[in-house]
C-alpha cells in the first residue's frame, strides 16, 4: 500500500520547482484533469523558480486544443473522442518540448479554445535555464518528453463532485486513459483537497 505524506500547495510546489530548476532548459508536466485545476498550480511551481532566480513559463493544454470541427465531429459528448481527438499532444511536443530544448524557443499557444480561431501566438525566445511548466487533462502516456512529471491524482467521487455536470462525459474519458497509458509520474499527489495534498512516497 503506498504511502502519502500531507504536506502545505505551497511546499509541494516548492519542491516540484527545486527539482526542476538550475538544470538547463527543462520541462515540467503537470499532468491533472481540469477539475484538478492544474493550471494555478503550475503558476505556483513557475513562481517558486522565479522566486530562486530562474526563469520560468506556464503552458495550458488547452491552448493547444484542436479546432471544435475536429474535436466535435461526431459527437459534442463523446468520451472517445475527448482522449483522442481534442488535444494537439504531437504540436505540443513540436512546437514547446523539442523547440525549447533545440533551439531554444517555444510557441506559447496554438489555438483559441473560445474563439475557435488561431491563438496567432509568437514564438517566444526562452531565456538562460527557463523552465516551461505544462499543464492540462492526460499528459501521461503521450510519449512527452519531460524531463519531470507530476500528477494530481483525484479520485473518481472527488472528480465528479468538482466538474461541471456539462463535462461529465470527460470522467469516463478520464478514468479509461489513467487505467491504461502504463506511464508513471515521478511525483504522485492525492489531490482530492487541493488545500491538503499529500505526496506518495
Amino acid at each position: 500500500m503506498p504511502e502519502f505524506t500531507p504536506l502545505t500547495p505551497d511546499s509541494l510546489a516548492a519542491q516540484v520547482a527545486e527539482r526542476a530548476d538550475g538544470h538547463g532548459f527543462a520541462v515540467v508536466g503537470i499532468d491533472g484533469a481540469d477539475a484538478a485545476d492544474p493550471v494555478t498550480f503550475a503558476e505556483a511551481v513557475a513562481g517558486h523558480i522565479r522566486d530562486r532566480g530562474g526563469a520560468a513559463e506556464v503552458v495550458s493544454v488547452h491552448d493547444f486544443i484542436r479546432p471544435a470541427s475536429l474535436r466535435f465531429e461526431y459527437s459534442r459528448d463523446d468520451e472517445f473522442d475527448y482522449r483522442t481527438a481534442w488535444f494537439d499532444y504531437a504540436a505540443l511536443e513540436r512546437e514547446v518540448l523539442q523547440a525549447l530544448r533545440q533551439r531554444g524557443e517555444w510557441l506559447p499557444a496554438l489555438w483559441n479554445e473560445r474563439t475557435d480561431r488561431s491563438a496567432r501566438a509568437r514564438i517566444r525566445t526562452a531565456a538562460p535555464g527557463t523552465v516551461l511548466v505544462v499543464a492540462g487533462p492526460m499528459l501521461l502516456g503521450r510519449g512527452l518528453d519531460f524531463d519531470l512529471t507530476v500528477e494530481l491524482r483525484m479520485s473518481e467521487a472527488a472528480l465528479r463532485r468538482k466538474t461541471d455536470p456539462a463535462d461529465a462525459f470527460t470522467l469516463t474519458a478520464l478514468r479509461t486513459h489513467r487505467d491504461n497509458h502504463g506511464e508513471q509520474a515521478d511525483l504522485v499527489v492525492a489531490w482530492d483537497h487541493p488545500r491538503r495534498p499529500a505526496l506518495r512516497r
